[in-house]
């Protein structure tokens, strides 16, 4: 399989040129696209789970951010694990549940 950018949740390819901005969504899954799990510099090993000291950390990796140093990486898709997804199911269930 090549490497592509691609959305980090669904594995859509990313084809326009340049980097995402701030406000660009998967037209495929809607999830954000500039986001720290589809940077160059994110490494769940190393602290704040970012290879770049220069950035500020970021909570939540999975939601859009206003860090300068990022670089939509290149790489194949690999799905999420089963935990995962059904993680993520729980958390969307429980936001309709709430209202959010």
């Amino acid at each position: 399989m090549a490497t592509t950018r691609h959305c980090w949740k669904c594995g859509t390819e990313y084809t326009l040129s340049g980097t995402p901005g701030r406000s660009e969504t998967c037209h495929h899954c809607g999830s954000d696209l500039k986001v720290c799990l589809n940077c160059v510099s994110y490494d769940p090993r190393v602290a704040h789970e970012c290879r770049d000291r220069r950035a500020e950390p970021v909570a939540e990796k999975h939601v859009a951010n206003y860090c300068e140093y990022f670089e939509l990486i290149r790489r194949e898709y690999v799905p999420p694990p089963e935990e995962t997804v059904r993680r993520d199911k729980a958390r969307e269930e429980l936001k309709r549940l709430l209202g959010d």
